[in-house]
């Protein structure tokens, strides 16, 4: 398991438990926000910076998330913008997340995969309307079938 993910997951409230080769993660009412920075190994992955920020959109506060490893790993604000996320960028590395947010369905476009994933997260999370996802080939480079595994999982996605 990735324990810097789990530690920052841990410290917004989300309730881990980990068994063999299994976790086990547990939604709070109120997630806390949370400072993170994208590092090199065995720091936070740059490439979940993405998705922890999606998750950030409901935490209750001001989070800040810094890319450290890469320039341009935040041009995803602008599309969680238009999906209602209160998400600022200040140059290049850093992003500041005001939360919890109401996400609602757009049209954004994955610029990256990284980008796709977690503009996908965030359509799941939308409470209200519908959302698309252009250019999704950029997901299919890192998460092959992912519409089919969120599916699984209960998830109301589909490939138009």
């Amino acid at each position: 398991h990735l324990e810097s993910l789990t530690h920052k997951l841990r410290e917004a409230g989300v309730q881990i438990e980990i068994q063999g080769d299994v976790l086990w993660a547990r939604g709070v009412p109120e997630l806390r926000p949370l400072t993170i920075q994208a590092l090199p190994y065995p720091g936070l992955a740059t490439d979940l910076q993405a998705l922890v920020a999606v998750l950030l959109t409901q935490a209750h506060g001001v989070s800040y998330v810094h890319e450290r490893v890469f320039d341009n790993r935040l041009l995803y604000a602008g599309e969680l913008r238009k999906m209602g996320a209160d998400v600022v960028t200040t140059g290049t590395t850093t992003a500041i997340i005001s939360g919890p947010t109401s996400l609602h369905g757009a049209r954004v476009q994955a610029l990256d995969v990284r980008a796709g994933a977690a503009l996908i997260l965030a359509g799941l999370a939308a409470v209200s309307g519908r959302s698309e996802v252009t250019d999704v080939y950029h997901v299919d480079r890192g998460y092959e079938r992912l519409d089919e595994k969120l599916r699984s999982l209960g998830a109301k996605i589909e490939r138009v």
